[in-house]
């Protein structure tokens, strides 16, 4: 629903056309949204692999967004590094793929919650 919602709101804004507007949500509602937005609105994945295809359950490739009408991706959220330790050099294989592939990436650099409340954006940063 609240998705449904997020793209009424879009759809019936009026968008500056030299703003790129992008909506990223959950893998299983991408198609969804793809479906209710004018193509001036991009769908970004929330994550997605550093390879084209073969044995890795649960993963998304950029292949796989695209074929969904999906044509960027968001990499390296803070929560991807902090619960499943993602490093800079995994996070850069993965946009170096999603790019070759035709995706445009948001690179996140971001900290933590915990990070932000001690003051220490900038350092992490």
């Amino acid at each position: 629903k609240s998705i449904a919602e997020i793209c009424k709101t879009l759809s019936d804004a009026s968008l500056d056309a030299n703003t790129e507007v992008v909506i990223g949500c959950p893998a299983i509602y991408l198609m969804y949204a793809r479906n209710l937005l004018p193509s001036s609105v991009g769908v970004a994945g929330q994550n997605a692999y550093k390879v084209a295809k073969g044995a890795f359950t649960g993963e998304i490739s950029p292949a796989m967004l695209k074929d969904i009408g999906a044509d960027w991706v968001i990499l390296g959220h803070s929560e991807r590094r902090a619960i499943f330790n993602e490093s800079d050099d995994l996070i850069a294989e993965k946009a170096e793929h999603a790019l070759a592939e035709g995706l445009k990436v948001i690179a996140c650099i971001g900290e933590t919650l915990e990070e932000r409340e001690a003051g220490k954006t900038n350092e992490v940063v």
